[in-house]
């Protein structure tokens, strides 16, 4: 059996249920403005190969951008996004478009800074993302390193050459955090808040991208191309946006928003809120495959490893008759094959849908608080916050001084890290089940 899936029309088919971009209608309407803060830039995008901040990219090279460089540890992402963007024709890749696998907190990066600089627009995507990176102690050091400390020292180097736009990303898990990955991007939206005085700071809470690197619905592409079954939490609901979306409203909010400005999407929890097991099911529909739903994980697995001998054998019996079929399916860049070795597959494929039970699982999405104020007029589909919290410097450093001070002592733990962010982020509810996402498929 061979599998066909146009990835971005399952998207806006079962995904967001919408044929266009959801930025469309602000874009139509400031496209003056936006050509006029874009065209002739010179940008930094540093976190530039992760999905959303390539995404921002490819949004903002729909403009005329004089100079672009993009920073990312990821090296091999960084080159996809240089092929990616070479081969393609729908984008204005400027003459001088460079790329570094640099840490944006190392020297080297400084020294990118100062050489290429200054920067009209910069932007800044990287962060751990995941609340399964919130482990133990040494993977949350981690996280509030890359997401806050980091963040701090970019900070300060923008103080020397000011750009005219700088956007930091956030996520709608910041609002009311019950996870430390929320919590640190909360900090790290008070963070530079607090020098919303001194450079125009903007950033944007918004829902999950779909199949963005790294997701459970992404993860299901992978399994399938390793045959390896599907694992799915039941009724966990989430807000979704196409790769294209995240980058264009990343785009709007660097560019259009206020110093201070907090955007988020407008999405109706009815009617774009959808569970992961939904994706799971329609995803197996559209690729013309049954569920076999599972009771356990091992069972998943050995009916994947049954699955598996049955295709084997069926391969070697049609081997000799099918082989110009299986050349199609090695030359056919639409399809997304298992496997072009084995080519007849069952029509069903092993699932385990489970209750959700690990640390830090929020049942539902909020994008904003109830002490918020909001700005719903000024863009079509998108909110603004208005009144985001802004400490000051003394008050900034005294939080890095207790954290460093946490993450000197060789001992500490995870809950003595939970109740120091519980002191300067008192919406923080953290939810400890003393399970974690890597104990699971």
């Amino acid at each position: 059996m061979q599998f066909n899936l146009n990835l971005d029309a399952f998207i806006k088919d079962h995904v967001t249920f919408r044929q266009e971009s959801l930025l469309k209608p602000d874009f139509d309407k400031y496209q003056t403005e936006l050509q006029n803060s874009i065209n002739h830039k010179a940008v930094l995008v540093i976190g530039g190969a992760g999905t959303i901040g390539s995404s921002y990219i490819k949004a903002i090279l729909k403009f005329k951008i004089r100079k672009l460089v993009v920073v990312d540890i990821n090296e091999n992402g960084l080159t996809e996004l240089v092929r990616d963007l070479r081969s393609s024709t729908d984008y204005h890749v400027p003459e001088n478009f460079i790329t570094y696998p640099v840490n944006f907190g190392d020297r080297v990066f400084e020294k990118i800074f100062q050489t290429h600089g200054p920067f009209e627009i910069v932007a800044n995507f990287a962060a751990h993302k995941h609340v399964r990176s919130e482990k133990d102690s040494f993977s949350i050091e981690a996280m509030i390193e890359n997401n806050v400390l980091r963040a701090r020292k970019l900070l300060n180097l923008l103080l020397q050459f000011p750009p005219e736009h700088f956007f930091c990303v956030s996520t709608d898990k910041a609002a009311n955090p019950v996870n430390i990955m929320g919590a640190s991007k909360k900090l790290m939206e008070e963070l530079i808040m607090a020098y919303s005085d001194r450079l125009p700071i903007k950033t944007a809470r918004f829902a999950n991208v779909a199949f963005s690197n790294g997701s459970l619905p992404l993860g299901f592409l992978e399994r399938l191309q390793k045959q390896q079954p599907w694992s799915c939490p039941l009724g966990i609901r989430r807000f979704f946006v196409s790769p294209q979306e995240s980058g264009e409203l990343c785009l709007m909010a660097s560019v259009m928003g206020e110093s201070g400005d907090i955007f988020f999407p407008k999405l109706d929890e009815d009617r774009d809120m959808i569970p992961f097991d939904q994706i799971a099911l329609s995803l197996l529909e559209t690729l013309g495959l049954t569920p076999d739903i599972c009771q356990s994980e091992e069972e998943a697995r050995l009916k994947m490893r049954e699955r598996g001998r049955e295709g084997e054998s069926a391969g070697e019996k049609g081997r000799e008759s099918d082989g110009e079929e299986r050349e199609r399916a090695r030359t056919d860049i639409q399809s997304f094959a298992p496997s072009p070795l084995h080519p007849i597959i069952p029509s069903s494929y092993p699932i385990y849908f489970f209750g959700s039970d690990t640390s830090g699982e929020k049942s539902f999405e909020e994008f904003y608080t109830d002490q918020e104020i909001l700005d719903n007029e000024t863009f079509i589909n998108l909110g603004v916050v208005k009144n985001s919290k802004k400490r000051s410097i003394e008050e900034i450093d005294a939080i890095f001084d207790r954290l460093h001070d946490l993450f000197e002592n060789q001992t500490v733990t995870k809950a003595a890290i939970v109740d120091v962010l519980k002191i300067y982020l008192p919406n923080f509810d953290h939810i400890e089940t003393g399970k974690g996402l890597d104990s699971k498929m």
